[in-house]
C-alpha cells in the first residue's frame, strides 16, 4: 500500500511540475491520468519496491552526480582518442560480474556504463556484464567495480 500511495504522489507531483497549469480543467485531466496509470499499473501487478523506488532517492541522486563526473572524464578520453594518430584505438570487450540483486539495480549499472562515452554494455546474463570498450588497453574485469558498488548502493535494497 505505501508504494501505492508513492506513486500516487509521484506521478501527480510529476504531472503538476511538467504541466505547471492551476486551472480547473487542468486538475480534471491530471486526476484522470493519475487514475488511469494507477488503473494499468494495478491490472499489470507491477506495483512493488523496484517499481517505486522513490526511498532511494537520495542515494541516486548522489550517484547521479558521481555518474556525471565518470562521464565528463570518459568524453576527456574519448576525444583524446579520437585525436590521436590512425591505428591507435584499441577496442576491447570484458566480462565482470554484477553485484546488483534487483533488477532495478542491474538495469542501472547497464545503462550507466552504456550512458559512459566509449563504452557498451553488450549483455547481460547469470549475473555477468559483457561490456565493449572503446579504448581495451588495461581492459579488465576489476575495471567497472566502482559503478557496480555505486549502482548496487542506489539501485538495491539495503541490507
Amino acid at each position: 500500500m505505501k508504494y501505492f500511495i508513492g506513486l500516487v504522489v509521484a506521478l501527480t507531483a510529476g504531472w503538476f511540475v511538467l504541466s505547471g497549469q492551476t486551472k480547473p480543467l487542468f486538475y480534471v485531466l491530471a486526476g484522470m491520468s493519475v487514475l488511469a496509470a494507477l488503473w494499468a499499473t494495478a491490472r499489470l501487478e507491477i506495483i512493488d519496491r523496484d517499481s517505486s523506488p522513490y526511498h532511494r532517492g537520495i542515494l541516486l541522486f548522489s550517484f547521479m552526480g558521481w555518474l556525471f563526473i565518470e562521464m565528463i572524464k570518459a568524453n576527456i578520453a574519448v576525444i583524446r582518442a579520437i585525436f590521436r594518430p590512425v591505428g591507435a584505438l584499441s577496442p576491447g570487450v570484458t566480462v565482470t560480474r554484477c553485484q546488483a540483486r534487483s533488477d532495478l539495480g542491474r538495469t542501472l549499472l547497464a545503462n550507466s556504463i552504456t550512458l559512459t562515452p566509449g563504452t557498451v554494455t553488450l549483455d547481460i546474463a547469470d549475473g555477468k556484464l559483457m561490456i565493449h570498450a572503446l579504448q581495451g588497453d588495461g581492459l579488465t574485469s576489476d575495471s567497472f567495480t566502482e559503478f557496480s558498488r555505486r549502482s548496487v548502493v542506489a539501485g538495491d535494497e539495503r541490507g
